[in-house]
């Protein structure tokens, strides 16, 4: 592609990402009076994974008694990482949010006394009102637009370049300040609004420096109609369900089981009706309350309320995991300067500890991360008295992005390579049924496929992404392997089959760093490193001195940041 073809602008603010965590940090920056482009790899306002569905919030009215009851089970059901102070600042940060996009116009369902029922949002209404908020806050929205890259300096994040798939171009935003909120990584498992979601947000900071935290905390899957992907599986309490012969295998009445469906899938097919919602008016409330759970059954000719179907589970990873990119203060911050993360994309242990979810905690966060987001990043791009377009800026991508000649059969596979890390994150028994031998075997194998991120790319637009997502992917699965290794114990959602209490001893988080030489250690500590003989093992010297440039990994400014004050 000719350079005069590049879509090239400058802003204060650029936001990388388009759902709720996205709108709430664009419209944060623009309220704050900086000039704000958001970009997004689908359509803001319906991609992602809050979009085609509803979620629940954590909204509760300012009394006393009952948030600090909210708060005393979140420390509890977090494995004790989460910090009191962070679960009341959302708390209150969401009531306010909430209140104001009911000004807005959303139609919150109201009580039999007529008060408003801010606790829950579909996610078609939600992100319309969003898309709409940000725009007349005088945002400038780039739909189909995915970032592939940071642009950097000495001075820390300066930008993004990426490329406009409708128009069929690359595009360069130069902004003195950058907030990543590009969601989690689901692996294209083919949950609904999440194969937008492979982690290139956590690539791009790391490339900078970046650290993250809570990558162990990622053992998560989700109820799915096999032939479907709304993986929203509240309805299922209304289930009885069957082994392949039709035996019973639960019916609701009492609790169900630990790990049931994982457990059962093990042993074979599952199916499922939901036989307890057993009256017209029971039906009639449940489509009503959850309308895009029944989608795919109509589409396939099925009533789930009489004919049995078979279940799977899909992988959602760091979408309803806790981890993501490490944050340094109250304004989401993160060690390098001027870039913040926000939503998914960050890591939500402050507010969630080693559990989290579909919504409540997390939808909640999205909201108040992008918020504080946005006004910290405005903040530093407005104290900034140069202007982006004076710096010497130079593209930070790696893995995914090389366009020089490997050699003869060196071209980048990038269906190969998805298809490789799937292997690795998608079964049960090695990611669901953690084990210190198993992990660590897959973790050696995702290792040695590193290097060939590094092979040349080719192709339009189409490949040129995938090969980033590729990259993300095949990333973001070491870095939780090696935080699995390095958590020898069983807290929250993650566990170890070896290690099956919890550890007083790692009542701490876990960063992680470092993209081909992949370090962990105690948040705070980074000369501290968690070594023991099966992480040392699993450990693999990519040698690609030849093919980087070495002041493309800008960590120069690391070791300052990690004695940078850690928040409230």
């Amino acid at each position: 592609m000719h350079a005069n073809d590049e879509l090239k602008l400058t802003a204060d603010v650029l936001v990388i990402g388009g759902g709720p965590a996205g709108a709430w940090a664009a419209w944060s920056a623009a309220s704050q009076g900086a000039k704000v482009i958001l970009v997004d790899k689908g359509f803001l306002g319906s991609s992602g994974a809050t979009a085609p569905g509803g979620t629940n919030l954590l909204y509760l009215p300012p009394d006393e008694k009952l948030r600090n009851e909210a708060v005393s089970q979140r420390m509890k059901e977090g494995g004790y990482l989460s910090e009191p102070d962070w679960i009341h600042r959302v708390l209150d940060q969401v009531y306010i949010n909430l209140e104001r996009v009911e000004t807005w116009g959303y139609p919150f369902r109201r009580d039999e006394n007529g008060v408003p029922m801010r606790d829950h949002l579909q996610g078609p209404e939600y992100m319309k009102l969003m898309r709409s908020a940000v725009s007349r806050a005088g945002v400038r929205i780039m739909d189909q637009s995915p970032a592939l890259e940071l642009l950097t300096d000495e001075h820390g994040v300066g930008g993004a370049r990426g490329i406009s798939r409708q128009k069929n171009r690359d595009w360069e935003v130069r902004a003195q300040s950058v907030v990543i909120a590009t969601g989690g990584c689901a692996f294209l498992s083919k949950g609904l609004g999440c194969n937008v979601l492979t982690g290139e947000g956590l690539l791009m900071a790391a490339e900078l420096g970046a650290e993250l935290s809570g990558m162990e905390f990622s053992r998560q899957y989700a109820p799915s109609a096999a032939f479907g992907t709304v993986t929203r599986g509240r309805l299922l309490n209304w289930a009885t369900y069957y082994d392949e012969d039709g035996n019973t295998l639960y019916s609701p009445g009492g609790p169900r089981p630990h790990d049931f469906l994982p457990t059962m899938l093990r042993k074979g097919p599952v199916y499922a009706t939901l036989n307890h919602a057993d009256t017209e008016e029971k039906q009639r409330i449940l489509r009503q309350s959850h309308a895009i759970f029944f989608v795919p059954y109509d589409r396939a000719g099925i009533d789930p309320f009489k004919e049995r179907f078979p279940l799977t589970l899909r992988y959602e990873g760091t979408v309803r995991g806790t981890g993501g990119i490490r944050i340094t203060g109250e304004d989401c911050a993160t060690t390098v300067p001027g870039l913040y993360a926000a939503g998914d994309a960050a890591t939500r242990e402050r507010v969630t500890g080693a559990k989290s979810g579909g919504g409540a905690f997390n939808a909640s966060w999205a909201i108040c991360s992008g918020t504080w987001a946005g006004e910290g990043a405005a903040k530093h791009a407005l104290s900034t008295r140069s202007s982006a377009n004076g710096r010497r800026l130079q593209a930070a991508g790696r893995g995914g992005m090389s366009r020089e000649s490997a050699g003869p059969g060196q071209s980048l596979d990038t269906a190969s390579l998805i298809q490789s890390v799937q292997r690795e994150v998608f079964p049960l028994d090695i990611n669901y049924f953690r084990s210190e031998p198993v992990i660590q075997k897959s973790l050696e194998r995702l290792n040695a496929l590193w290097p060939e991120v590094y092979a040349e790319v080719s192709g339009d637009s189409r490949e040129r992404i995938k090969a980033r997502e590729a990259a993300a992917m095949a990333a973001t699965a070491r870095w939780m392997y090696t935080a699995v290794l390095a958590r020898r114990e069983t807290r929250g959602m993650h566990t170890l089959l070896e290690y099956p209490n919890l550890n007083s001893s790692l009542q701490h988080r876990l960063t992680v760093s470092g993209i081909d030489r992949i370090q962990v250690y105690p948040e705070g500590k980074p000369h501290a490193q968690v070594n023991h003989e099966l992480l040392e093992a699993a450990q693999y010297h990519v040698h690609t001195a030849s093919r980087e440039n070495e002041s493309r990994e800008p960590d120069r400014w690391m070791a300052a940041a990690a004695g940078e004050g850690e928040g409230a």
